[in-house]
This record gives C-alpha cells, structure tokens and sequence, in this order.
C-alpha cells in the first residue's frame, strides 16, 4: 500500500492549502463551547490531536461527543473558543472548505448512483477531472476491498459493504482528517468485528491519516484508538493513550465506563514519597505499591481489572482479598459474585472462576499491585 497517495502535495486545494500543506493535519479544540436554545451541550473544550493519531470520541449518549465531532466538520457553529486543523483556524470556514472526509451511522449513499458514482461525488462536487475521479475512485475502491462492486447499486450490498463504500467516498477526497460518527452501530455483531479489523487494517496502512471517531463501543475504542477522550455531561472526563488509561483510569467514571472495572473501598495508609504510590487497607488486606498519589487517611477506591483477579495464587507475590462468598452470578466469559469482606459486601467480577466454592464458603481472591490502581472517589476531570 503506498501511503502516498494521500500525501499533502496531491490533496484537493481550498481556500486554506498552502498553510495546511506545512502544518499537518492536526485538530485541536481551544476552549470549544457548543449551545443549542440557550443549552450549553459542550462546555469550553480543549483537546490536542496530533497529526496521524486515531482518537476515539466516547461517552454515553448526550454526552458532547458527537456535537464535538460535528463543530470540527464544521456543520455546528462554537458559541466560543476555535478549531483548528493542521494549525489553520477553521472556525468560521465552511464544511467543504475544512478538508476532511465524514462517514455517519446511516451511510447516506445515493440509492440511484452505483457504487463507483457514489465514491465519486465528492471528486465530481470539486470539479475535479474525469481521469483523475477514476483514479481516485479505483485507489479508494481497493483500499477498502471493493473493487469488484464499483457497479453495482447500494439495494445489493449488505449493511458491511455498504458502509465500506461509504467510507472509500470519504477517503477518495484524500482528506487530511478522517471524522467517523458511529459508522458500526447499525451492524450485526460479527459484521461489526470485521469492520473494526478492516479499519484497524485502515490506519496501518494510512499512518498521516488522522483520525476522530466516536463510538458508543468500549471495544472498538480499546481496539482501534492511539488515544481515547472520555466525555460526561459535555466535559472531557478523562484523556489520554489507550493503554494508560485502561490501566490508571483517572476517576471513577473512567474506569467504570472504559471496560469492566473492579472498584473496591480502601483506606489510604500511606504515601511512598513522592513516587506516586501508596499503601492502602481493603477490608484486612494491606496492599502495598499501589499506583496513586492520594494523601494518607483519605478514601478512595482500588481499581482492578476482572482479567488481573485470580482465585489460585500460584506461588506469586500476590496481595490476598479474604471474604465470605454470598452470591454468584455467571455470565457466560465473566461471573460476578458478591464477598462479605469485614461485614461490607464487596461486588466482584472476575474472568477465571475455576469451582467457585459453596454460598457461604470463605473465599480468597488474588492481585498483583501491578494490576491496580488507587482512585478517590469524587476524582473528576
């Protein structure tokens, strides 16, 4: 796959070009608020996306994401603040005049155009010439394995191929940002894992390509993004690369929403200095070599990942979670149970169950401080 045909020199020219082609195709939010009908919906953004980086946009519905999405595509006006891409400021451009290629949830393909006219409307919309449309349109084709449906009608595709299409059409522009809104949520479920294969395939091959997508799918986040942006109530709740954040959620809301998250109470005992651990107390465990800097008396909780609990210690230095097993709940890959832990019932889900013993049994539970992280629990961002 040569990346160079999405290179700066051979992207379509607007009103913006010459400074585009020497700052990239980064996107920052400098205080971005957004207000429908006197709502603020988004609240004084301000967000770095390095030039090549796959962020993912997520949040629960209502949260900012989508609206965060639509002011960089420029079909929503900030109340206040400014957007740049590649270092330009955008704020007051028009959508055509930005650049970028958009793929949404509904694929919005013309029903009466093939598959190749489809692709090439945006080409044709910029007046580009007949042969470099059909240059475009096959190199786009290729990339996304379709080349063999340039003919047929969007009515004989499934829903995958489908969106595949409508993802070539945004790339055939050769935009220098890629804005995906939810572009799986109509898919079934192994269709939607074959699509997050193709577009994790999509940003190896395109490394200049930046990318801003927003999903409502922990998996596809964890799967595809560089970076994830967590929002809550139009705020950016947590921020950061995907690994770091998976394993040091900053707060509460992170770790709970990125993926399944063990939050059990702690008391901190102490700090280690100023290396930003600390010792704290869960039930009568005391757990050393925690990551968090939080001060000694606080409470806070202890975050562990249901893949990182073992019911077998196997010899390792392990910390040791005692308690009294009063239900269990199994659910397929993971099972949840409840432990009495000093009298305070303890939720618990874990990945590897083994032969859970009878209600009412003792139970030990096993971790490594490696595996966890302290949080205070009204920690926000």
């Amino acid at each position: 796959m040569d990346d160079a045909i999405f290179s700066e020199a051979s992207a379509p020219p607007f009103s913006v070009s010459a400074a585009r082609s020497e700052a990239g195709s980064s996107v920052s939010f400098e205080q971005v608020s957004v207000s429908y009908r006197g709502t603020t919906v988004l609240k004084a953004l301000d967000l770095e996306v390095k030039a090549g980086e796959f962020l993912a946009l997520i949040g629960p519905s209502g949260s900012g994401k989508t609206t965060a999405l639509r002011a960089v595509a420029g079909f929503v006006r900030p109340a206040s603040g400014r957007i740049r891409i590649g270092g330009v400021d955008v704020t007051g451009l028009p959508p055509y005049e930005r650049g970028l290629g958009m793929v949404v949830q509904n694929y919005a393909l013309f029903p009466h155009m093939r598959v190749a006219q489809n692709v090439a409307f945006g080409l044709k919309a910029q007046r580009a010439d007949k042969a470099l449309i059909a240059e475009r349109v096959e190199e786009a084709l290729r990339i996304v394995g379709m080349s063999m449906y340039a003919a047929r009608y969007p009515r004989e595709l499934s829903g995958g191929q489908q969106q595949r299409v409508a993802i070539a059409r945004a790339l055939a522009v050769r935009p220098r940002v890629l804005l995906l809104d939810e572009p799986l949520s109509a898919l079934d479920a192994q269709i939607r894992r074959n699509m997050v294969e193709e577009l994790a395939r999509l940003h190896r091959e395109l490394p200049h390509l930046t990318v801003l997508y927003v999903t409502h799918d922990q998996t596809e986040a964890l799967t595809l993004a560089d970076k994830i942006a967590i929002m809550r109530d139009g705020e950016l709740c947590a921020y950061g690369p995907t690994a770091q954040l998976y394993h040091r959620p900053p707060n509460r809301f992170a770790a709970e929403f990125l993926g399944r998250a063990n939050l059990l109470p702690a008391l901190v005992e102490s700090r280690c200095g100023t290396s930003g651990f600390a010792t704290v107390r869960v039930g009568g465990a005391r757990i050393g070599g925690v990551c968090g800097d939080v001060a000694p008396g606080a409470r806070g909780l202890l975050c562990v990942r249901p893949q990182n609990l073992m019911l077998d210690r196997g010899g390792a230095d392990l910390h040791t979670l005692t308690g009294t097993l009063r239900d269990v709940h199994w659910q397929g890959e993971l099972t949840h149970i409840v432990l009495d832990v000093d009298t305070t019932p303890v939720r618990v889900v874990l990945t590897r169950t083994h032969a859970l013993p009878r209600i009412g049994s003792p139970l030990d539970i096993h971790f490594s401080s490696n595996d966890a992280s302290l949080i205070t629990e009204d920690a926000h961002v």
